[in-house]
Order: structure tokens, then sequence, then C-alpha cells
């Protein structure tokens, strides 16, 4: 992996300074004054977005940490929901994703880096593709930004793993509240605890 201090750090909200008031103080996602930063066309459309955008983070630290540069949140969310990435229910508008075939597809096609879907995945699994060079979007409970509290569950939320030294791994959270949750590292085991057992590599 690169350097874990040059590795790129991205939030899937413009302000990082506010997510512990997103997650925790019922501030709303359009209430963000930084949101033209995302690439969003308005903010109606930032404050409905905002909070299902942790795989289109992960996609762009990627992206970053192989060249440098990467398109902006919005158009990486534009072109994942032209192939399917996400999808919204006409009754309801209810937004679903990231579904992870169609997202993978879209990486390999148009910004072409290697990817695969893990249906399941356990701890080893995780841990060996690491080791094989790739970074791994994996599925674990949004309260891992908060991991000296009981996991209240498993999956569900995406953070890029990004490499490992022995028994530590190396994250980064797109919904981290802190600099020390954006940017974090975990006991294997303190992580299996909200590792939902499924994800994808990148390569």
């Amino acid at each position: 992996m690169p350097d874990d201090h040059t590795f790129p750090t991205i939030t899937q909200y413009a302000s990082p300074d506010l997510i512990h008031a997103f997650a925790y103080k019922g501030r709303a996602h359009d209430d963000d004054p930084r949101w033209e930063e995302s690439g969003a066309p308005d903010l109606a459309t930032y404050g409905r977005w905002a909070g299902h955008m942790c795989g289109i983070a992960c996609l762009r630290m990627a992206l970053l940490a192989r060249t440098g540069d990467a398109p902006t949140m919005f158009e990486l969310l534009d072109g994942a929901r032209k192939y399917g990435a996400y999808t919204e229910d006409p009754d309801t508008g209810a937004i679903r994703g990231l579904i992870y075939a169609p997202f993978v597809q879209y990486v390999r096609d148009v910004h072409a880096l290697d990817a695969e879907v893990h249906r399941t995945l356990t701890v080893p699994d995780l841990l060996a593709l690491l080791d094989g060079g790739c970074l791994v979007m994996a599925s674990v409970h949004k309260e891992i930004r908060r991991p000296e509290n009981p996991a209240p569950g498993k999956g569900g939320h995406l953070v890029l793993v990004a490499g490992r030294q022995g028994d530590t791994v190396h994250f980064r959270n797109p919904s981290g509240h802190t600099d020390q949750a954006r940017t974090a590292s975990l006991s294997v085991a303190a992580f299996a605890e909200f590792f939902g057992g499924r994800g994808v590599s990148l390569t």
C-alpha cells in the first residue's frame, strides 16, 4: 500500500468537521456550507445523496492513490448510477446502493481498475487480499467510528481498507467523525466485530 500518512483521506460529506453533527446531533445533510466542493449540481441533490456516498468516497480515494487525480464525488456518482450501482424506488424515492456487481463493472470499464465482488469474505480472506496488494472496500457497521463501544451490528457502511501491519488493519472511513476515526487503525479482532463479511477488492 502507499505510505499510510500520504494515502488520501476523503469523506462522503464535503465538510469533515461537521460529520459529528450530521451523525449525532441531527444536523441536516443539506446544511453543509462546502457542498459545492462535492460537484453536486445543487444543494438539494447534495443533501439527498451525501448519506449514500461512502462507496463513492472509497473509489475516489483509490483513484487519488493511483494517480493523484480523480473526478469529483458527484461525477463518480453519476457514472456509477448509469451502470445501475444505485437504484431509486419510483414510489418512495428510497435510494438502494451501493450495488456491488454493477459498481465493479463501472470501475473496470471507466476507471481501468481491476475490481472483484466478494459476496462472502472471511477475515483471513480480507487479510490475504491486503497482503496481495489490493485495496478492499469492506462492509462494516457505521459505528466502527467509535470502536470503544460494543458493535451494534455488522455491515451496511463501506470503508476502504488500505493495508495492514501484523494484526493491525489501516483503513479510511468516509463517515469518520474525528481525524482518528477517518484515518483509522484497529486490531484485526476489533475490526472483525463490525465487519459484515463482504466487500469489493480493487487492484
